[in-house]
């Protein structure tokens, strides 16, 4: 696999000497061209924490890219990793449907392409490779879930709105990451009765996880400009977005300790 940092862009991060500092990463996977962007504040050159930050069904859009810089100046190294391959980004739902199909209907690999992620963050100069994370939103949730099912060696993983895929009890017996999941209980792309079948089977094995729901809340909850793709079920909210956020930085406080 090739890998290539190159170093692209400064943005201020509300210093004179503190900046975030953007730097593409390009690899390869199964011989395809991808691309992702790695963030860190360069106001001190000490290692720290890495959170892999995986996009919506989207593609690796803005949006990621910006939930990986607040990361960043929240002190970690953050990586918006490129799930389906350089360039392709959408706004229309059928396409990212079958984009995400097209990764998820083969789970051994999917877990590896989310694992990829992990090793090209842990490999950053700038990274503490002990203490490892990763964050997923829509899509990106079930990424990291699948993830910790594979037994990565993460510390946490944060589903945000994401599909709750439910674990195998083979699977169950390979998580080593602490989960949170942040989920909107109106989200209609997530009936009820998978969210019991998520949360019977991590029961089921004694895993302990922190779970969130948000009453009156909808799939999209922490984008604020959701509303832009045209569809009923996705909804921001702003109070679940900042409880949320608040929640995400608490369980990394506790797990990098």
């Amino acid at each position: 696999m090739k890998t290539t940092f190159s170093l692209i862009l400064l943005l201020a991060c509300g210093s004179a000497t503190a900046e975030i500092v953007e730097e593409t990463v390009d690899f390869e996977y199964n011989g395809a061209p991808h691309k992702g962007y790695l963030y860190y504040d360069d106001s001190h050159s000490d290692k720290r924490p890495g959170i892999l930050v995986v996009h919506e069904w989207w593609g690796l859009n803005a949006y990621a890219r910006e939930r990986a810089k607040q990361m960043a100046a929240d002190g970690y190294v953050a990586f918006a990793m490129d799930m389906y391959g350089a360039g392709m980004v959408t706004e229309h739902p059928k396409q990212a449907g079958e984009w995400m199909t097209q990764v998820t209907s083969n789970v051994a690999d999917w877990q590896k392409r989310a694992q990829l992620g992990v090793e090209l963050l842990r490999s950053h100069e700038m990274t503490d490779g002990d203490n490892i994370a990763a964050i997923g939103y829509c899509f990106g949730g079930a990424t990291v879930m699948q993830l910790a099912y594979s037994g990565a060696d993460v510390k946490g993983v944060v589903s945000l709105h994401g599909s709750l895929p439910p674990a195998s009890a083979e699977q169950t017996k390979a998580i080593q990451a602490a989960i949170l999941v942040e989920h909107g209980n109106d989200d209609p792309f997530v009936p009820e009765e998978r969210v019991r079948e998520f949360r019977a089977a991590l029961d089921a094995a004694g895993i302990e996880y922190t779970f969130s729901g948000y009453d009156g809340v909808r799939h999209g909850f922490t984008n604020p400009d959701v509303a832009k793709y045209g569809t009923e079920a996705l909804k921001y909210d702003a109070h679940a977005d900042r409880q949320s956020t608040e929640n995400m930085r608490a369980f990394f406080e506790k797990i990098f300790q």
